[in-house]
């Protein structure tokens, strides 16, 4: 199994697509390194596998919606299952993840390791995400860590050890929400499916003129309320994720098309002029799209 080479591929809604692990085993380690540029980051996405992260260097910022978390060396940070999240260096930074499907802890959805313990767990509301501190939660970092030695050494038997391991991180997880889930706290958040509809649709038109109004209308909510779940969520305005959106498009067609001109990729990603593109191009780059393109030569 080893450790897998991270690279996003997401559908309409941001889901995740890449497979995570195998059919028979439904985990993967990934070990990545991240510095502070503007390109160099993970975009909003999500995924039906829960995630757990361990910081080994350096700082990183982590956003699920409606709240923002800095990590710094040594601490871990376990991600719910289906929730949106993003994360961006603050520094040079060395992460290590593991995704897994709550199969691999449960075997079927009908064990009582499923009923009892991660079904409740991963239905929480309250839980969203969870950092995980070295000062409080050493056994559970020395955990993560041990699973993720065993997948990126291979070792024999290390099936075992990383469903052991990341079992006992996600029952000391549960134990710590347990009132919560006995409260019965409704799952899946508002926001956060609201949020998917209004991306998806943002996704599909971004090469066309948008209204707050259509976009609201993704979600079937009114403008205001509209303007409050992006900000609850993800602290942007609606126009300016969709104006981050379209600039990181062109980044990548820039690279992924360079016979087409400057003017062609501003017209296909929605900007009404090439200076446009190019202003807020070198806002967020802090290059031109012609210097950005010549650094990032295509393969």
């Amino acid at each position: 199994m080893g450790i897998q080479k991270c690279g996003l591929n997401l559908d309409l809604t941001k889901k995740e697509l890449l497979p995570h692990g195998t059919f028979e085993f439904p985990c993967a380690g990934y070990l990545e390194h991240y510095n502070q540029q503007p390109n160099d980051n993970i975009p909003w996405h999500w995924h039906n596998e829960l995630e757990v992260i361990y910081l080994s260097s350096g700082k990183l910022k982590i956003q699920v919606p409606g709240r923002a978390y800095l990590l710094s060396e040594g601490d871990c940070f376990l991600i719910n299952s289906g929730i949106l999240h993003c994360a961006a260096a603050q520094s040079g930074c060395e992460l290590h993840s593991i995704v897994f499907s709550p199969l691999l802890l449960t075997g079927s959805n009908d064990s009582v390791f499923a009923k009892k313990y991660i079904h409740p767990l991963t239905q929480c509301s309250a839980f969203s995400a969870c950092l995980l501190e070295p000062a409080a939660n050493r056994r559970e970092i020395e955990e993560v860590n041990q699973a993720f030695d065993a997948l990126l050494h291979d070792s024999p038997g290390f099936e075992f050890t990383v469903r052991e391991k990341l079992s006992a991180l996600c029952y000391a997880v549960y134990r710590q929400f347990e009132s919560s889930i006995a409260g019965g706290e409704t799952p899946v958040s508002l926001d956060n499916q609201r949020l998917r509809d209004m991306m998806k649709y943002i996704q599909m038109n971004y090469h066309n003129e948008i209204t707050l109004a259509e976009i609201a209308g993704a979600a079937g909510i009114s403008e205001r309320e509209c303007l409050r779940c992006f900000e609850r969520t993800i602290q942007l305005s609606p126009i300016q994720y969709l104006l981050k959106y379209r600039i990181v498009h062109g980044a990548e067609t820039l690279i992924l098309r360079p016979a087409d001109s400057i003017s062609d990729i501003a017209s296909a990603c929605g900007f009404d002029s090439p200076s446009n593109f190019s202003k807020l191009f070198k806002r967020y780059y802090n290059c031109t799209p012609r210097e950005y393109r010549n650094a990032h030569p295509s393969s």
